[in-house]
């Protein structure tokens, strides 16, 4: 299995930090953010790796290289304009075409159980009989007006009936979100126009719930410790917890 991290974004809200480096080069416990993305796929044996570059790409290129010094192998996708998560995701389509991919969100620091994950996609895949679907980890927000909100008709994992990407707060319907992190089939890239900015959350889902195509929704477990880096606050905030989360977890530091 092949993952996309997504990593162009230009970090705007963690300025001065990113001033100098994209976000996901912010360190964390002493090693960048993408190191412990990198190492987590690689601890549920996803290795073929590709990496979309727009902002201060040559920091990432010269930190991984091939990526053969983290036991993974690594193709970047350079995007002289940021394609957004989608487009991303169809620019990379002669990269990603052969089979079930994971789409990761370069902000997004988790231990979250990969494996459990794509087994839920597998599962239901095969118990529904489609091949064009989408599943997306779930994670309860203090403020679903920030995020891209979720309903289900099973609140332990099943199929998405709603989706709205930062509703009013008169639209909250519920405080699941998706936490950036996707199993998807390739069949689903036709659905993204080539070339075009194009983002999982205002264009395609909604999309695909129009064409009845299936999305599903796994909530993460309770213990399971997921956060998006998107604010100062939060990346203030990571610094004190992750050592003791890879401590609980035994992941490497």
């Amino acid at each position: 299995m092949k993952a996309l991290i997504l990593a162009a974004g230009e970090g705007t809200r963690l300025r001065p930090l990113t001033l100098h480096k994209p976000k996901p080069m912010l360190p964390v416990a002493g090693r960048p953010l993408l190191a412990h993305i990198i190492e987590w796929l690689r601890s549920h044996a996803i290795t073929r790796l590709a990496i979309n570059l727009h902002y201060k790409p040559e920091t990432i290129r010269d930190y991984f290289g091939d990526g053969s010094r983290f036991g993974v192998d690594i193709t970047y996708s350079y995007e002289d304009r940021i394609l957004g998560t989608a487009g991303a995701a169809r620019r990379l389509e002669w990269f990603l075409s052969d089979g079930t991919f994971v789409v990761v969100y370069g902000d997004v620091l988790t231990n979250l159980d990969l494996t459990a994950l794509v087994r839920f996609h597998r599962e239901r895949l095969a118990a529904d009989g489609v091949c064009r679907a989408l599943t997306m980890a779930l994670y309860r927000v203090p403020d679903p007006t920030q995020a891209g909100v979720v309903e289900l008709d099973n609140p332990q994992g099943g199929r998405v009936l709603r989706f709205l990407e930062k509703p009013r707060p008169e639209q909250v319907f519920s405080d699941l979100a998706n936490a950036g992190i996707l199993v998807v089939e390739p069949v689903i890239l036709e659905a993204i126009p080539p070339d075009t900015f194009y983002d999982f959350g205002h264009d395609l889902f909604p999309v695909l719930l129009d064409a009845q195509a299936l999305l599903y929704g796994w909530p993460i477990p309770k213990d399971t410790y997921l956060i998006d880096i998107g604010s100062p606050e939060k990346y203030q905030r990571v610094q004190h917890e992750w050592p003791e989360v890879m401590r609980q977890s035994g992941v490497k530091g």
